[in-house]
């Protein structure tokens, strides 16, 4: 069974830094666009940054310049370093990504537990 499973989450002041990881396991043949995404209480989610397997990031305007997403393939593995953190980023962070499982026709979209960042002002 293929899943992903995040960790790094915590609690942080504000101006601080974490650095969220997400493997993915299992008997995984390929793995497309790998995101973060976030949840606030109230809210819907919405996505952070996203990376191609080329290593093509895309940013939503509200982390530009303060996130960076990366991935090493080999390692079925992407990262979420956020510095400068603020309160309005406390929310639970998922990773996404479409697998392709071995012996799999299809790409199918896989989800992690999620992991809650706490940003104290």
């Amino acid at each position: 069974q293929v899943q992903l499973v995040e960790s790094g989450g915590g609690l942080v002041q504000a101006g601080g830094s974490l650095r969220l990881s997400c493997a993915a396991s299992g008997s995984i043949f390929s793995i497309n666009t790998m995101g973060w995404y976030r949840q606030a209480p109230g809210k819907q989610r919405e996505l952070v940054a996203d990376i191609t397997s080329g290593g093509i990031a895309n940013y939503a305007d509200s982390v530009k310049g303060r996130f960076t997403i990366f991935r090493v393939n080999a390692k079925n593995t992407v990262w979420l370093q956020m510095n400068s953190l603020k309160p309005e980023d406390t929310a639970v962070y998922y990773c996404g990504a479409p697998i392709q499982a071995r012996g799999s026709a299809y790409y199918t979209s896989t989800w992690g537990q999620g992991t809650q960042v706490t940003v104290s002002s």
